[in-house]
């Protein structure tokens, strides 16, 4: 056992003695998050440190792998802000969950969820465009589409940090009473506090759309990349050249990624916000956390789940992950 190792031994040794004398209930909410944190935290930590280690020898990044780099970032902000705080939380470890910490932490969650969810997009997207062949009417947009990627990330920052407004207005401690209205949403530590169901209903609304527009789009980019590769396929069956068949496989690889991530982002996300169109609906909201902590979970498990398959099907970020394990 190294000398880095005794801490995290001691403190997963606190945590098994908590657990002893916790309600069941509390144990597996901690545990799940726990273990939201232990995956999704160390992924995209590997996924970054890959990308910025290639920025750094290379001098600069391809524009899917920038989208790839951010996207890793948002999703460690998932991880590390909400699910970390809410596992100590739940092990009564640390709990910052006052009403400035519970306005913050629900602002970053939803501003870097719904960022994630563009970024995701944005990838199906351009990928979409790289794929486009030399001659088409769609070729043009190829070339001068990463020169707008800067511009594309600073929109979807500022987009979705307004979206998400509405937790700095209404989020409050669970512990404050003194505002509480018959209109909220628990969140075990935190309550969003509408004023009336109208705000509740409004903010809700969008925050489907928000989520449903880039579905629809990343769905019918997927379908467009699995078109053009089965036509492709069908293109070249007969060729054998060896340089032809690493250019398909390559195709090949670049798209069962993307149509990955965009899955994995419709089964989660379309879970999640079924959940929040049942709190909508439903006004005994304010009494459990349950269906609040269903949502959180498979949200952030996309947070958690896509760096592996990053990881997995990148080989530039594998091959540096491979350099660091040798040195």
């Amino acid at each position: 056992i190294s000398f880095l190792q005794i801490p995290l031994l001691g403190y997963i040794g606190y945590i098994a003695f908590l657990t002893l004398s916790m309600d069941p209930q509390v144990v597996i909410r901690g545990m799940l998050y726990l273990f939201l944190v232990v995956v999704g935290v160390p992924g995209n930590l590997a996924v970054i440190w890959a990308f910025c280690h290639i920025m750094r020898s290379e001098r600069k990044l391809m524009p899917a792998d920038a989208i790839v780099l951010h996207l890793a970032a948002v999703n460690l902000l998932v991880a590390a802000v909400r699910c970390s705080f809410e596992a100590l939380a739940a092990f009564g470890v640390l709990y910052v969950f006052n009403n400035t910490g519970c306005k913050t932490i629900i602002f970053i969650y939803r501003t870097s969820r719904s960022l994630s969810i563009w970024l995701t997009f944005v990838l199906s997207t351009f990928q979409c465009i790289s794929i486009v062949p030399p001659g088409s009417r769609g070729y043009s947009i190829k070339s001068h589409a990463p020169r707008y990627l800067g511009g594309v990330f600073v929109f979807l920052w500022i987009l979705n940090s307004w979206l998400s407004s509405a937790a700095l207005a209404f989020a409050v401690s669970s512990g404050d009473n003194s505002t509480r209205t018959q209109y909220g949403i628990n969140i075990e530590f935190c309550i969003v506090n509408f004023p009336s169901s109208t705000w509740k209903n409004a903010v809700g609304a969008v925050q489907v759309a928000r989520d449903a527009v880039p579905i629809f789009l990343m769905v019918a980019a997927s379908l467009f990349i699995l078109l053009f590769l089965y036509r492709h396929s069908q293109q070249v069956k007969g060729l054998r050249s060896a340089k032809r068949t690493q250019k398909e496989s390559a195709e090949s690889r670049a798209a069962k990624t993307v149509v990955t991530l965009v899955t994995l982002y419709v089964l989660f996300y379309g879970i999640d916000n079924g959940l929040w169109v049942y709190t909508l609906t439903v006004t005994q909201t304010l009494s459990t956390s349950l269906i609040s902590d269903l949502r959180i979970f498979f949200a952030s498990l996309y947070a958690a789940v896509s760096p592996l398959v990053i990881i997995a099907s990148n080989k530039k970020v594998k091959s540096q992950l491979g350099c660091m394990k040798t040195e």
